[in-house]
């Protein structure tokens, strides 16, 4: 059974077991890796910015409403970069090496990540690393902007991930 979450394609996996017979058995195993979760969450983000950055809806909200439909883009900016980062981790872990990922700073994670051609710029991903730590800071109205506007180029980078994990799990 497959992490909740995680990674639509498959991955053939050689497996060598002992049978029964204590002879070894060389077979191939089919590990089916499921983006539905990621691309539903980096959908919701796409939503949430189309709705934050409508005019007409802006010229309907106050300033309080206005304010909580940017805090519900950051909490979609949030679980979206949480599904990505564990994504690279299980596509590594499924596609590279068991265990390479085990205990690595998320820097080192997203070094690995550009090695392998799912993400082209490491300090992108380690500014969308830092603004979602911020995020958990947000009792301040500047910082609360800022990671807001984070989540813009973040979501690009989230689909560019989605669409070269997809190609790549072969």
């Amino acid at each position: 059974m497959m992490g909740r979450g995680l990674p639509t394609d498959r991955v053939h996996k050689p497996l060598t077991t002992l049978a029964p017979s204590g002879t070894l058995v060389s077979m191939e195993v089919l590990l089916v890796l499921d983006f539905s979760s990621l691309q539903k969450a980096v959908d919701a983000l796409d939503r949430a910015h189309q709705v934050a950055t409508d005019p007409h809806v802006a010229a309907a909200l106050g300033p309080d409403a206005l304010a909580l439909l940017k805090a519900g883009v950051i909490q979609h900016f949030e679980f979206t970069y949480e599904l990505c980062w564990k994504m690279m981790k299980r596509w590594l872990e499924t596609n590279v090496t068991p265990g390479l990922t085990v205990g690595i700073p998320r820097r080192h994670l997203f070094r690995l990540a550009a090695q392998e051609g799912l993400i082209d710029d490491i300090e992108s991903w380690m500014r969308h690393h830092e603004a979602r730590n911020l995020s958990s800071h947000l009792y301040d109205d500047k910082l609360s902007e800022d990671v807001y506007l984070a989540s813009f180029p973040f979501a690009e980078d989230a689909k560019k991930l989605l669409a070269r994990l997809e190609v790549h799990n072969d």
